[in-house]
């Protein structure tokens, strides 16, 4: 693992081995606060789009530490091919279904939890699963793991549109969800408070948006439209975007800051990128001229993550690196999750 992880990084990544590698590799600061965990390392909804490489993080990260603490995921495992994987790289998987009260008091003791575990996606219509998984499935997590450290992954859609001109919302911007998804979201931080308070559980909770690979995320979506010569939409024209090496970084980290009651953690990157010009900029590098739609509103979802930047230094990977990666990717027809981001939502319906 080089010390310097910005300068060891590659021109482009043109095979899914080399991308998985660098999503889940570790830097120093890193390796020092796994090295100071007593105790095996819980993720649960460890098979989702950043779980496995946030599993493979924390595992490499403890062998550079020389730490022998086990990093075990959990999940349902319903995609072929994630468990064989993460268990060759060296983590201990279960198979649970994490809304199973019984299945959840069955699992392992841990003192270092992660919660993963959430519904998005195919939300409007199907609101009482998504309730269920991000409201209910904290209650029995909260409950079994109450003598543990927990890390819970929220989101930036628990706040507000907020003003372009404004820099995002920050920890202390009240919360204001649009949508089930968005409310189903913070009901997941409440019930977690709650048995916080209850319990003395110290916790982070940790609002994200959004992260980026070459396979997922809002710069693809862009980046395949204007590719395709499909018009871009412009009605959300602004965004946060964070690599997902430097979200699993900054999540693994949060275990420090376990606190009670919890910790509020915005993550994301440092910019507040336009559609518009990261769409030009893909035009540029593909050779053909964006097209768009609609007309930027004065408002976005928009997450200021200043505080963690202060507290784990600015994401490794920065934004006109990514472009250009996605971009070689996109051209030479890399794979992708085929899952769009709708991003362009602002009516929070998902």
């Amino acid at each position: 693992m080089p010390d310097n992880v910005q300068a060891a990084l590659p021109e482009r990544i043109t095979t899914e081995t080399a991308l998985e590698e660098l999503l889940s590799r570790p830097d120093p600061a890193l390796v020092a606060s796994l090295g100071r965990l007593e105790g095996d390392l819980l993720i649960l909804g460890v098979a989702g789009k950043m779980g496995p490489t946030l599993a493979r993080m924390a595992r490499r990260a403890l062998d550079a530490a020389g730490n022998p603490a086990r990093v075990i995921g959990v999940s349902r495992f319903s995609s072929p091919g994630i468990r064989e994987q993460l268990e060759a790289a060296g983590v201990q998987t279960l198979s649970a279904d994490l809304l199973d009260r019984q299945a959840v008091a069955q699992l392992p003791d841990a003192p270092h939890v992660i919660l993963m575990a959430g519904r998005k996606f195919g939300s409007t219509g199907g609101e009482p699963l998504t309730w269920a998984m991000n409201a209910y499935v904290p209650a029995l997590v909260a409950e079994r793991y109450r003598a543990s450290r927990i890390v819970a992954f929220s989101t930036g859609n628990v706040y507000d549109l907020s003003p372009v001109s404004g820099g995002g919302s920050t920890e202390t911007t009240p919360p204001h969800p649009i949508g089930e998804y968005a409310q189903s979201c913070l009901g997941r931080e409440r019930i977690l408070a709650h048995f916080a308070q209850q319990n003395g559980t110290p916790m982070t909770l940790m609002r994200l948006n959004y992260a980026v690979e070459l396979r997922y995320g809002i710069l693809l979506d862009v980046a395949r439209q204007v590719f395709a010569g499909q018009p871009i939409d412009l009605t959300m024209g602004n965004a946060n975007v964070i690599w997902q090496g430097d979200a699993n970084r900054y999540a693994l980290r949060c275990l420090e800051l376990a606190a009670n009651p919890p910790t509020i953690l915005n993550v994301t990157g440092p910019e507040i990128i336009s559609i518009r010009a990261i769409a030009r900029q893909f035009g540029e590098l593909f050779g053909v001229e964006p097209r768009f739609q609609g007309q930027e509103a004065d408002t976005a979802l928009l997450n200021n993550a200043a505080r963690a930047h202060r507290l784990f230094g600015y994401p490794y990977v920065p934004l006109g690196t990514i472009v250009r990666w996605v971009a070689h990717w996109v051209s030479i027809g890399g794979a992708t999750l085929d899952k769009p981001t709708h991003f362009q939502e602002r009516e929070g319906k998902f």
